[in-house]
């Protein structure tokens, strides 16, 4: 493999995965990294419990939250997510993500939320262009062909699009779906398969500078307000790509450049999307897993894959990893292969 040089040598400063406990009082959660990360983007699940993931961002700003696994607007609660903190984040009282055993994944974008007008809707985004991440708000015009900046600075491969005062369903782009990805797209909240439609980023393909949308109620309703969390890959830090399944409990190594931190994978059949980390288990194999789009508890007695210093490698033919077919996934990186001084990271 070519080695991978990086311009990130410490991904804690925009990623991080943090597991804490909760008893319903009020509490403030410290990230685990060296150096301190103020996270902008929070999604958290209960894992010893069936209970709704709850997503939070700093654009829609503290106790606002939507749901992956359901249509459901947004919705505040008020024990939820209370203050954004330059360490971490503080719970305010007894919550799905305040009670019992919990994961949060935490991304670091731009802070406070500037003014783009870059597309034909004008958008409010925080964007981390560091580590390739925003987060885009913007009000719908039902309008085929509206364009939203995205305030990336380079072609985002995956995102992840939400209305805010609709009960619609999440929309995904990823740009390995298909050989023409701006005509397909998938759903974070239910299992089904990629589908075809215009209706969504209008048979356009995303630029530098904005993303395209169709007429399509789930995106673009007239004046609804929406939200979306934009991804562009950046070298020994993340990857957005495809891999093909073999069916075979020998399965398929992956090759990411870094190890990984966060992993999302979908298969392109009627199945959830998978998520692993790196502390729930902390060890190879990693087995634990939650379902982006089902309020289940944690998944422990299924063999997923090993986080290698490089990639991932599957280790069973579980059809939710390794049938054989395509499966899309999102990874974010604990440290790079090789960090930008040439020296490489060490596997578990």
């Amino acid at each position: 493999w070519i080695m991978a040089y990086t311009t990130i040598d410490n991904p804690e400063l925009h990623f991080q995965v943090k597991t804490y406990s909760g008893d319903g009082s009020a509490q403030s959660i410290t990230l685990d990294g060296d150096e301190d990360m103020q996270p902008d983007f929070i999604w958290g699940k209960r894992r010893n419990s069936s209970a709704a993931h709850e997503l939070y961002d700093s654009v829609r700003g503290t106790t606002k939250y939507l749901i992956s696994n359901s249509t459901a607007a947004e919705d505040t609660n008020t024990n939820g997510i209370s203050a954004f903190n330059s360490d971490g984040f503080t719970l305010a009282g007894n919550s799905s993500i305040n009670n019992g055993t919990i994961v949060a994944w935490c991304w670091k974008a731009g802070g406070s939320a500037s003014s783009d007008s870059n597309g034909s809707i004008t958008s409010s985004v925080s964007a981390n262009t560091t580590a390739g991440f925003s987060i885009v708000a913007y009000t719908g015009n039902e309008t085929a062909g509206a364009t939203v900046g995205h305030g990336l600075g380079a072609v985002p491969q995956t995102y992840w699009v939400k209305s805010r005062s609709v009960a619609d369903g999440w929309r995904i782009y990823h740009h390995k779906v298909a050989s023409d990805p701006e005509t397909d797209y998938l759903v974070l909240n239910n299992n089904n398969a990629n589908a075809d439609s215009h209706g969504y980023w209008n048979d356009t393909a995303p630029t530098s500078s904005v993303f395209s949308l169709g007429p399509a109620g789930e995106v673009n309703t007239n004046s609804s307000t929406n939200i979306a969390y934009c991804f562009t890959e950046i070298k020994g830090y993340s990857k957005i790509g495809k891999y093909v399944g073999n069916a075979n409990a020998d399965g398929p190594f992956v090759y990411t450049g870094f190890k990984p931190a966060w992993l999302m994978v979908k298969g392109d059949r009627a199945d959830g999307w998978q998520i692993m980390d790196n502390k729930r288990e902390g060890y190879n194999v990693i087995s634990p897993r939650l379902l982006a789009n089902d309020t289940a508890s944690e998944y422990t007695n299924l063999t997923n894959c090993d986080f290698l210093s490089n990639g991932f490698k599957v280790r069973s033919n579980d059809s939710h990893m390794n049938y054989a077919e395509d499966y899309f996934y999102i990874a974010f990186a604990e440290s790079p292969f090789v960090n930008s001084n040439g020296i490489p990271n060490n596997a578990r």
